[in-house]
This record gives C-alpha cells, structure tokens and sequence, in this order.
C-alpha cells in the first residue's frame, strides 16, 4: 500500500511538470481540475521492452489530441516490469475519444498478452504546480 501511494504521488508530480502553460520558469496556476487517470502495470517478464515501445507510441500520439494535457509513462527503479501511466485529461469524454482513436485502439490490441496485472484509479487534479523542464 505504501508503495502505490509512494508510486503514485511520484508520478502525480511528474504530471505537473507538464500540465502548466508556461512563461519562462514561472508557473501558472490551474483554473479547472483535469481528470488524471493513473494506470499501474505488471507486465509479463521479458515484454517490457515490448510493452514500452507500443505504450510510447500511444502516448505520443495521445498528447497530441485536444483534450489530452500529458502522458507520461514511468517505470519501478525497483521492479523494471513494474509501470506506471499517467494521463491527464480537460474530461471523461476527452478520456472517451480517447479510447475511440485508432492509436489506442492499436495500443490495447498490441499489450493485452503483455499484462499480467493492470489496476486503475482516476483523480481529480486540486494543485498542479510545475516549473519549466
């Protein structure tokens, strides 16, 4: 338990370094909670590379969708086939145009033999403060 809540405000915070518009290294302050979707992974040993490929490939072309703020994908230090996805979205239904696009579509049809365990949790962004990368 401790673990995934260690995981997950890991990646909360690696969210916020990409959700903010802006200015120079001064951070803006967010006006309406984003939808945030963390999504942990055990991935069948020996695909993770495999996994990471298709999962960087969607994730890629996620960001690139209207609703879309950030993707990020993380991995354990501790366990490699252990992986973390957090995605930020304006809404649920940017969330289900989402999973309408022919990218996703490719993506969960490319790791569904790759998953051993898959636990989802959704969010809704209070704070999301980042300075320029």
């Amino acid at each position: 338990m401790l673990k995934s809540i260690a995981v997950i405000s890991a990646a909360l915070l690696s969210v916020a370094a990409l959700l903010l518009p802006l200015r120079g290294h001064e951070a803006a302050a967010q006006s309406v909670p984003l939808l945030v979707n963390v999504i942990e992974y055990d991935i069948v040993p020996g695909q993770v590379d495999n996994y990471l490929a298709a999962a960087k490939e969607n994730a890629a072309a996620t960001v690139k969708e209207p609703g879309c703020h950030a993707f990020d994908i993380l991995v354990s230090q501790k366990d490699p086939n252990h992986v973390l996805l957090v995605e930020a979205y304006d809404n649920a239904a940017a969330v289900e145009a989402h999973r309408e696009t022919a990218h996703f579509k490719k993506y969960a049809g490319i790791i569904k033999e790759m998953i051993a365990k898959r636990e989802a949790r959704p969010f809704s962004s209070v704070a999301m403060n980042a300075k320029g990368m």
